[in-house]
């Protein structure tokens, strides 16, 4: 090998030591990364669901102000006045008219048109200011349609309509009278009735959102006295079949027909010779309304204006056994108006 091939030689072993020597002091003199953190372990699922703990029942004094239950009279009686303040009183003190009949309802009144003999004086028929305040205030709630409607056993609806003053009021008020037409008394079972089972009642009553009952307080020389329960009598076709057990089957009749509202109209009331009577002497002016959702405990109330009790009228009675109202008049709320 020739010197200057010896020289590099040497040259070149001298760098490669250099490199081997002095490869790790420059990496140790180089500023050291700072370390990459690893990432964290997963956290296990729990094989359960955490308990919950219970939140706490907010204190009265920080809760919202509860909701009161309106508890409405379960009668309520105006006396004194003019026959449409008396049932507007009277109405307003159980709630109101909103209470009963709401928008959009088709509503029936069932007043007592029985005879086209006599004028409302006689108090054979319901006062018609009665009826056209009630008209009115149906369609003050918001009533869709009212109608007026009963079946007279002494003449024609039209002619009892007319002479009792009602179709007057009642069309006055905007509303209808109805003559019930015959093809609309359908057989119809009364699955609570006690010995009336079935029978022949309008249908138009029974479709009806709302019923309203306005009987006047008078005398029957069967029933001792017309109110709430015996009015429905105009709703069927046979009426003479009732009158076998009379009491009975108007509590019968009354499982079947239950008018929202009872009103019974004692502006003027008959004493005597019922139900058509026909002599003012038998005719005592009152100016009382009688009001309840309750067709028994109405009855029952009516019937101390005669000075008999609620027990006295077999009616009363069996209405009260068999569920469809009070007649315990020392325990219900009445408001006096």
């Amino acid at each position: 090998m020739s010197p200057i091939d010896r020289r590099e030689f040497l040259r070149y072993c001298a760098l490669g030591l250099g490199m081997l020597v002095g490869g790790p002091v420059l990496t140790a003199c180089r500023p050291r990364p700072s370390p990459t953190p690893a990432p964290p372990s997963p956290t296990p699922l729990p094989t359960s669901p955490p308990p919950v703990s219970p939140t706490p029942s907010p204190s009265p004094a920080l809760s919202a102000t509860p909701t009161v239950a309106l508890e409405y009279p379960h009668l309520a009686v105006a006396r004194g006045g003019e026959p449409e303040d008396l049932v507007r009183r009277a109405v307003e003190a159980l709630g109101g008219m909103g209470r009963f009949v709401h928008p959009g309802d088709d509503v029936i009144i069932k007043p007592n048109i029985c005879v086209a003999y006599h004028t409302y004086e006689y108090a054979a028929t319901t006062n018609p200011w009665v009826v056209g305040a009630l008209v009115r205030m149906c369609y003050e709630a918001g009533a869709r349609r009212v109608r007026v409607m009963d079946h007279p056993f002494g003449g024609t609806p039209e002619e009892a309509y007319a002479r009792s003053g009602i179709a007057d009021q009642v069309r006055a008020a905007g509303g209808e009278m109805e003559a019930m037409a015959r093809f609309k008394f359908k057989e119809t079972e009364i699955p609570e009735g006690l010995d009336l089972r079935r029978c022949a009642i309008y249908e138009d009553v029974l479709k009806a959102d709302v019923v309203i009952n306005v009987p006047i307080a008078k005398h029957h020389s069967l029933a001792r006295l017309t109110l709430g329960m015996k009015n429905l009598m105009g709703t069927i076709w046979d009426r003479p079949a009732m009158h076998r057990n009379l009491g009975q089957r108007l509590a019968d009749l009354a499982s079947r027909i239950r008018p929202a509202l009872t009103v019974v109209d004692a502006v003027r009331i008959l004493t005597a010779h019922g139900p058509t009577g026909g002599n003012l002497e038998d005719v005592r002016k009152l100016d009382t309304i009688i009001a309840s959702p309750d067709i028994v405990a109405a009855d029952a109330f009516a019937a101390t204006l005669f000075g008999l009790r609620p027990k006295d009228l077999d009616y009363v009675r069996a209405g009260a056994a068999m569920g469809l109202g009070r007649a315990d008049l020392e325990n219900l709320r009445i408001a006096e108006v």
